[in-house]
């Protein structure tokens, strides 16, 4: 039987890479105009969206996914039944 992920595509990943063991983890976001244009990994450096994307195909940034909309490539969080480390909880952190 197939499982019913709502009003979500089925494929809405586009990767789902696996983590190295010394992967970083997202810590905030970095926003311009109210959108994602970066992000601060768990070792303070902060990174641009696409590099953030480039890392995560590396494997060197854990508990995302990278997908698309509209063309443009992003992070989404990967579910873990924790709305704790879901990206959009993560606090906003300046440029």
């Amino acid at each position: 039987m197939e499982q019913d992920h709502g009003p979500l595509p089925k494929s809405i990943n586009k990767e789902t890479p696996v983590p190295d063991a010394d992967a970083f983890s997202i810590t905030g976001l970095v926003k311009d105009s109210g959108k994602i244009s970066g992000y601060q990994l768990s070792d303070g450096r902060r990174i641009t969206r696409e590099e953030g994307v480039r890392m995560a195909r590396d494997h060197k940034i854990r508990g995302v996914a990278v997908a698309v909309k509209k063309g443009t490539e992003y992070l989404r969080t990967l579910p873990d039944g924790s709305e704790e480390n879901n990206l959009g909880s993560l606090p906003t952190v300046s440029q």
